[in-house]
């Protein structure tokens, strides 16, 4: 099996990028559309893969005027542990907080998010979020947490089977959150290509 993870090669200099930038961007922002849940009304899981990650570089790498192999690889080695490998699922889950005062109200009162978002499959297994770890440090506090967080899901070939089966549920079992979800059938076959 080949590695999924992106090199110094896939990632075009600026000028090669501006010229695909809108065909792009249309296209990961339309794939984003079928990997993204929401939760209520303060939490989404958006799933990533090559392509949003190549994406997430590109433009940072714009963003920040990047040039040099160096400057790119730390940007391939933060962004690349969150594409999903074979029976993976890797997610960027976001608090939508607007304002200081929710922040206030939920950062210290959603604690641990990170590891309550849990797949509910047809067989009854039940997959619990990891926090990613390369991130975890930086977000993860005693008395508040982030409005970001990496999480990532790992699969067995008998969960992803079940997984194809459907349906399948999305649960939040945060006690400050409790929220689910059911994945639309163009979801799963969409987060079905990731896992296999």
């Amino acid at each position: 099996m080949t590695s999924r993870k992106l090199v110094l090669d896939d990632i075009d200099d600026l000028r090669a990028y501006e010229r695909e930038r809108d065909r792009l961007r249309a296209s990961v922002i339309e794939m984003k559309g079928r990997r993204r849940l929401s939760f209520g009304t303060i939490l989404t899981l958006t799933f990533e893969n090559r392509e949003t990650m190549r994406y997430q570089i590109q433009e940072m790498a714009r963003v920040e005027k990047l040039i040099t192999d160096a400057e790119i690889q730390v940007e391939l080695d933060i962004y690349n542990p969150m594409i999903p490998e074979q029976g993976q699922l890797c997610a960027t889950l976001f608090l939508e907080l607007t304002s200081d005062d929710q922040m206030r109200e939920w950062l210290p009162k959603l604690v641990g998010i990170e590891t309550s978002v849990v797949f509910v499959l047809p067989n009854g297994d039940r997959v619990r979020s990891i926090t990613e770890e390369q991130h975890a440090d930086q977000l993860t506090r005693e008395h508040v947490t982030a409005a970001v967080h990496y999480v990532r899901f790992e699969f067995t070939p008998e969960q992803i089977d079940s997984f194809a089966s459907g349906p399948v549920r999305v649960e939040i079992d945060h006690p400050d959150y409790l929220e689910a979800v059911e994945l639309l059938d163009s979801t799963r076959e969409e987060l079905l290509v990731d896992l296999r």
